[in-house]
């Protein structure tokens, strides 16, 4: 089993920035994808950014430029530093590991951008 906690959501202003922390324990695989995820109101649960245990990364369009993934394998931990934050970016943002076919998930925390 594997327990994710979120942390740093919060209430910003266009423009601002917030970083995100998800805290992995237990079986920890050596070899897994971790990633951010948000879902809006009304909408689908959609992939933000993942990077793998290699530190390989990838994102969404629409926050490239503006969102980094990161991970510290010795803490088990990953990150989302999201600068240049727009309206559109409020939603619930969750993180999420795969590994071992199967994924994970933390409880969500809550992002607001005000205009």
């Amino acid at each position: 089993q594997v327990q994710l906690v979120e942390s740093g959501g919060g209430l910003v202003q266009a423009g601002g920035s917030l970083r995100l922390s998800c805290a992995a324990s237990g079986r920890i695989s050596s070899d897994n994808v971790m990633g951010w995820y948000r879902q809006a109101p009304g909408k689908q649960r959609e992939s933000v950014a993942a990077i793998t245990s290699g530190r390989s990364a990838n994102y969404a369009d629409s926050v490239k430029g503006r969102f980094t993934i990161s991970r510290d394998n010795a803490k088990n931990t990953f990150y989302l530093q999201m600068n240049s934050l727009q309206p559109e970016d409020t939603a619930v943002y969750y993180c999420g590991v795969k590994q071992f076919g199967r994924a994970y998930w933390g409880q969500g925390t809550q992002v607001t951008v005000s205009s």
